[in-house]
């Protein structure tokens, strides 16, 4: 694995030079459940506004979250902002070279744990990511989900025992290697067996099994939800933005007011708003996936509505224009609606 990492890995990833712990530890955070390709953007302006831990936690949350609007599964962006408050408070402002002291920061388990020590540290310990996991599954025929209690403790092992052949001063490079290794070569779909460096080991490929393993999760459809949102315009075209609660989805987000159906969205209009809420313009629903359900959105949209006098802006709410709206943290899909709609140029929609 190691020679086919010397030829064939990546060895430019912008938090490989210089590979130190706060680069790792963001790397590893933003690579949960997101694709490279997908995170370089992101890690290089987020390093450029935040460089170390004890920036990090000396920012806003709200400029956090901005920096990470967009890259989705937001609460990695709020443990890491409180993780970055307790190494300050706990470890004189740097990221513990301690497994336990890891493991007790917000949003770090045991790989993630595992990935910042061999990295940052070359400390000779196992991770076990998504891509690990479906190497091992199939190099040793391993049956059952690979999220199963029993079936992640049989990988662990095997992630542990193999930890033996790698030569001294190169787990930076072996935890690199088996990250590229099921991210490019074996993967989900299509791996490339006749290239495969491992293909004589490979039980899963002797058996002719590749596409059967790692056993998939057992299905089940997503539940489906709609609701609406609420976008106001004030006369100065500005936008009135709700802050969302601090658990949940997009938790601590600057959001459209959300409602379940519209004697709900009607009744926070009239309580809020001067204007007629029936003369709301309908815009094109909006489809966003979760993990656990899929969300359809329905906006409607207002303009030169104001504010009745009782309701204050630090009840959560507040106007933005949309110059200010990239130093918010804003879900993705809210985010393109706004910046369509708030285009300056953009001709009203007709009234139906």
């Amino acid at each position: 694995l190691l020679r086919w990492f010397e030829r064939a890995g990546r060895h430019d990833l912008p938090w490989q030079h210089p590979r130190t712990p706060y680069r790792v530890w963001l790397s590893e955070i933003m690579l949960q459940q997101t694709q490279v390709r997908v995170v370089l953007p992101y890690f290089e302006r987020f390093v450029a506004a935040l460089p170390d831990v004890a920036a990090l936690a000396a920012a806003p949350l709200d400029e956090v979250l901005a920096l990470w609007s967009g890259l989705g599964y937001y609460a990695r962006a709020r443990n890491l902002h409180a993780a970055a408050a307790l190494c300050v408070e706990r470890h004189d402002g740097a990221l513990p070279r301690d497994f336990d002291a890891l493991l007790a920061l917000p949003g770090i388990g045991r790989s993630t744990a595992g990935a910042i020590l061999s990295q940052a540290w070359g400390e000779r310990i196992a991770i076990l990511d998504g891509n690990v996991k479906r190497v091992l599954c199939r190099v040793h025929a391993v049956e059952g989900w690979p999220g199963a209690p029993a079936v992640e403790k049989r990988l662990w092992t095997l992630a542990e025992v193999q930890l033996d052949g790698v030569p001294e001063g190169r787990m930076a490079d072996y935890t690199q290697a088996q990250m590229d290794f099921g991210a490019t070569l074996c993967t989900r779909h299509d791996p490339a067996c006749v290239l495969c460096p491992l293909q004589d080991a490979c039980a899963a490929l002797r058996a002719g099994r590749v596409h059967e393993l790692p056993t998939p999760r057992p299905g089940k459809a997503l539940p489906r939800r709609q609701s609406l949102a609420l976008l106001l315009r004030d006369a100065d075209g500005q936008v009135l933005l709700q802050r969302r609660p601090p658990a949940g989805i997009w938790a601590a987000l600057w959001s459209l007011p959300e409602h379940g159906d519209h004697a709900q969205a009607r009744a926070w209009f009239e309580r809020h708003a001067d204007g007629n809420y029936d003369a709301a313009e309908t815009l094109d629903e909006i489809a966003h996936a979760f993990t656990h359900y899929r969300l359809t959105l329905q906006p409607l949209e207002w303009r030169d509505v104001r504010l009745r006098a009782a309701v204050r802006e630090d009840d959560g709410l507040r106007w933005v224009a949309a110059a200010d709206l990239a130093s918010l943290g804003i879900p993705a899909p809210i985010r393109t609606l706004l910046e369509a709609q708030l285009t300056p140029d953009r001709a009203p929609s007709p009234q139906m």
